[in-house]
């Protein structure tokens, strides 16, 4: 029986794999959004409770995806003559490459040279967006299967979370402590992972077109999406799109905007939403360290794409706490050192 089980185990896991990544983000928001469901469920039926937050977080969700899909790429690709325009005499552009090739003239890279390969790369940008458009559209169809497979996902995992629980302790092959501390580290870092991925990324992007937009840089929204993106980056983060931003802004001579833009990175990007915002949102941290989180990204990212970017923290974090377990119990065990 126990082979059978494993069987129906790997069965079960095949035949969910085409539709795995809608049902792990369904099993993530409904670990984020219990506490709106259980605040609902004070007053409604838990039924309509849970189908009123499945419904609200799948449409925020999918008004937030479709925001970005349009800041991305049209407004990236409206982005593209304006600094194809900066390259001309006089422009923004034109001033930065004077001042970097001045540097790479030391390297065997002329200034000409440097304009020529960046005035090309300006050029084919609107090229990438309507690819990017494209592949986007494409993937239409399978986003809408998992975008469903997450609504019932979601619904299940709201109103079926105990019995879940419950029926996983006579299942899973380990003692019903152990069971339940996996499935509670499994619910911690599902929330912990979904709202320092989406909900602080998508906050520093938001907090980032404020500061782009007060300090005058065209297209305020697209390096806020930008932004919000380069938030997937451990250590690094948004520094890899407003620190440039700051260092042009000091080379085309407006340095009191370049420093400003550098003192709201640092305090409003960075401070505010990893050390106030974070921890009030998810209480501790998962204790997984620096080295073992880049890996679990872009691991996660290189086994499984930009599905990667969710799944490896996931598996990381959850592998580490089957060792904490193993660990502890390995430490309870040893016998005593005689003294």
């Amino acid at each position: 029986m126990g082979v059978a089980a494993l069987v129906a185990v790997v069965t079960i896991v095949w035949l969910m794999s085409p539709v795995g990544v809608g049902i792990l983000l369904g099993v993530l928001m409904a670990f984020t959004f219990r506490p709106t469901y259980e605040r609902l469920a004070r007053h409604w039926s838990p039924p309509a409770a849970a189908l009123a937050t499945v419904l609200g977080s799948t449409l925020a969700m999918g008004l937030t995806f479709a925001g970005f899909v349009w800041i991305l790429v049209g407004r990236g690709a409206v982005l593209g003559p304006k600094a194809y325009d900066s390259l001309g005499p006089g422009g923004a552009g034109k001033k930065i490459v004077l001042v970097v090739g001045e540097e790479t003239r030391k390297i065997g890279v002329s200034t000409e040279d440097l304009h020529a390969k960046i005035r090309s790369l300006v050029e084919n940008a609107a090229t990438h967006a309507e690819s990017l458009a494209l592949a986007i559209t494409s993937t239409t169809g399978r986003t809408v299967l998992a975008l469903f497979f997450d609504m019932l996902t979601m619904y299940f995992i709201l109103r079926q979370w105990r019995p879940i629980v419950a029926t996983a302790q006579d299942l899973i092959p380990l003692r019903p402590e152990y069971t339940l501390k996996l499935l509670e580290e499994f619910r911690r870092v599902g929330r912990t992972t979904l709202l320092s991925t989406v909900v602080i990324g998508i906050l520093q992007g938001a907090l980032a077109t404020v500061g782009y937009w007060i300090v005058g840089i065209p297209e305020p929204l697209f390096f806020g999406a930008l932004t919000a993106v380069a938030s997937l980056v451990p250590g690094l983060g948004t520094m890899l799109v407003w620190l440039p931003a700051a260092i042009v802004l000091v080379v085309i001579g407006r340095v009191g905007s370049g420093i400003f833009l550098a003192a709201w990175g640092v305090v409003v990007l960075t401070s505010i939403p990893t050390y106030v915002i974070l921890p009030r949102l998810v209480g501790r941290h998962t204790g997984v360290p620096t080295l073992f989180t880049f890996i679990a990204l872009f691991g996660g990212a290189a086994v499984f794409g930009l599905k990667g970017l969710i799944i490896g923290p996931v598996l990381m974090t959850m592998a580490m706490a089957v060792l904490r377990i193993y660990a502890n119990e390995a430490r309870e065990r040893k016998p005593l050192a005689p003294t």
